[in-house]
């Protein structure tokens, strides 16, 4: 016997979202499963293959490796906006060359990546002094820095656990990084902190650490989830995901 059906527009239908996510990362999924339940809204994950090791050579390396990635998001689906989920890597490639490495497959799509949005963040907040908290090596520390003082802004104070090995950075405590971020907070006046990269288990602590800074946050996975909802026009405001998520 042959079943009658019907059909409709699908799961997403206010936002279809795509994020490309590192083979490394542990930690994006998890806090993106938080920030991105909203009704209507779909998302949808493919991986880039990555080693542990994260310096620039590796880093740069993905650029080659986006269009595969892709092109494993479902290809039935016009996607709004879609993700790169990797900060180092758009700090290295550059947030142009991701976009146009994903374009390359899903040339409608809007493009986005965790520096990209950082910066759109720091703007909309009307931050200009940040305090910046990496887990990175020194030298893809120093070329984000760079990066957020092309864009206007100014470090004011700057701490870094120092770890290559990504596998190690997704084990980083929370008790960690909220001391972390105290102890950068108060090296000198700043706006906002910057707590890069989208392996480190920022999502549950960002109210705890504003609360004892008195600074807004801005962490890579929720900075960048923010931007996606702009990005595809969707209302932004949510409680428990730092001052980001309820500023107008």
């Amino acid at each position: 016997m042959k079943l009658d059906f019907q059909t409709d527009d699908g799961i997403g239908t206010r936002a279809n979202m795509g994020v490309i996510v590192l083979e490394t990362d542990e930690t994006l999924e998890h806090e993106f499963a938080q920030m991105m339940d909203l009704d209507g809204v779909a998302l949808y994950h493919s991986r880039i293959p990555m080693v542990a090791e994260i310096k620039p050579e590796t880093l740069a390396q993905m650029e080659a490796d986006l269009p595969a990635s892709a092109r494993l998001l479902p290809k039935s689906l016009s996607f709004d906006v879609i993700g790169y989920g990797c900060t180092s890597a758009s700090t290295v490639i550059g947030s142009d060359k991701v976009a146009a490495a994903i374009r390359s497959v899903c040339p409608t799509a809007q493009v986005t990546d965790p520096l990209a949005a950082i910066i759109a963040a720091g703007k909309h907040l009307g931050a200009q002094k940040l305090g910046f908290v990496t887990p990175y090596v020194a030298e893809v520390s120093a070329q984000m820095r760079g990066k957020l003082e092309d864009a206007g802004f100014e470090i004011t104070g700057f701490g870094s656990f120092e770890e290559g090995n990504d596998q190690v950075v997704a084990r980083i405590t929370e008790a960690s990084i909220v001391n972390a971020a105290e102890r950068v907070a108060k090296m000198a006046d700043c706006d906002a902190l910057v707590i890069s990269c989208t392996n480190l288990r920022c999502l549950n602590i960002i109210d705890d650490i504003e609360a004892r800074t008195g600074v807004a946050v801005i962490s890579s996975n929720q900075a960048l989830a923010w931007h996606m909802q702009k990005l595809a026009g969707l209302t932004t405001s949510r409680k428990g995901m730092g001052r980001l998520y309820t500023a107008e």
